[in-house]
């Protein structure tokens, strides 16, 4: 089987980047046919491309591809799955809240999201939590679904040695600032624990935390580093270093429906995780066994649940031996690429 790999999409992007590795881990032939959205003239040059790679089986659009979609509808004439990952809709209007939902915007982004799964012959989810809501926002068939979960470079995050430089109990913490993470619980939460020997690492965009700077300031919360966003390979060393990895805390109706990069970056690292209890993260987490869930946008719950995990190494071992137990069962890309390898199969 041949595949071409079409779009705008970012190869190092963690989905774009394990899905390809599985693909081709799984025997398929993978031929990238892509080109940087920042170009000029990108959709004519990646239609030039497109016209010079030859024969394949089928098209696969890489995240993000929403405005792709129309385009290679037109130019291919073999099956065509788009990855759509995420909501464009959800994620602009209602979890950033980047416009009214009753704005021109909003059905622009209605309209990407309805027209591109409609164009296409599969659509990749990465939980069926959010194939339910596509289904009923968007009145697409259920069958034209598939949930590929996220997985992540089993080349940088892999179990590894401890190495903490500070006695405190350490959480860690890496993402974005936007409503789905919760970053605001995880602050209250370490203030709340400021005489419980807890420490707790943010890591991303300083440039994108200023509320959360100033909430930390507001509340004299002394526990909380912010820290710059670093490479991976970084990242990973940072993240070794922690007692307790988090996932996010939000309650936006995203943030209950998707997965997150960053629990299965743990999970591969042998790391105790916690995180908010949510249906997308019960497909393939089970509370106490492989993780430790706490209610979303609960900041006394989630203090509860860290001193829980500090005072109990058993437990804490426990999910963490069982979360790469869950990561090397479902997660790799070797097992995510074979059940995308069987997905596209159906299209032949």
């Amino acid at each position: 089987m041949t595949i071409c790999y079409f779009g705008i999409y970012d190869p190092d992007y963690s989905r774009n980047r394990e899905l390809i590795s599985g693909l081709g881990e799984n025997k398929v032939k993978v031929i990238e046919c892509r080109v940087d959205p920042a170009e000029r003239f990108k959709y004519w040059k990646l239609f030039k491309k497109h016209q010079a790679i030859g024969q394949y089986d089928i098209m696969v659009i890489g995240f993000p591809g929403h405005p792709v979609v129309p385009l290679a509808k037109l130019i291919c004439r073999k099956p065509i799955v788009f990855d759509a990952l995420v909501s464009l809709y959800d994620s602009n209007i209602f979890d950033r809240k980047s416009a009214s939902p009753r704005s021109l915007e909003a059905l622009k982004c209605w309209f990407l999201d309805w027209l591109a799964c409609k164009m296409a012959d599969r659509v990749l989810l990465d939980a069926q939590e959010h194939i339910n809501y596509f289904v009923k926002t968007f009145r697409i068939k259920k069958d034209k679904f598939r949930r590929i979960l996220v997985g992540t470079n089993q080349n940088i995050f892999y179990p590894r040695e401890n190495r903490k430089t500070t006695d405190k109990f350490l959480l860690l913490f890496q993402g974005t600032y936007i409503p789905l993470q919760g970053v605001e619980y995880m602050i209250r939460a370490a203030k709340l624990l400021e005489n419980d020997n807890v420490q707790l690492d943010i890591i991303g965009k300083i440039k994108t935390y200023g509320p959360a700077i100033e909430l930390a300031q507001k509340l004299k919360a002394d526990n909380v580093k912010f820290i710059d966003f670093m490479p991976q390979t970084e990242l990973a060393e940072r993240m070794a270093e922690a007692d307790v990895c988090l996932g996010f805390f939000g309650d936006t109706p995203k943030a209950k429906r998707c997965g997150a990069f960053k629990v299965t970056e743990a999970l591969a690292m042998k790391k105790a995780m916690l995180t908010a209890d949510t249906p997308a993260m019960r497909e393939f987490l089970v509370d106490r066994q492989d993780c430790l869930f706490c209610q979303g946008a609960d900041a006394e719950d989630l203090a509860e649940k860290i001193m829980e995990l500090k005072n109990n190494p058993e437990l804490r071992n426990r999910i963490a031996e069982n979360g790469y137990k869950v990561y090397q069962e479902k997660l790799t890309p070797q097992t995510l690429g074979r059940e995308l390898k069987s997905a596209l199969e159906e299209l032949i």
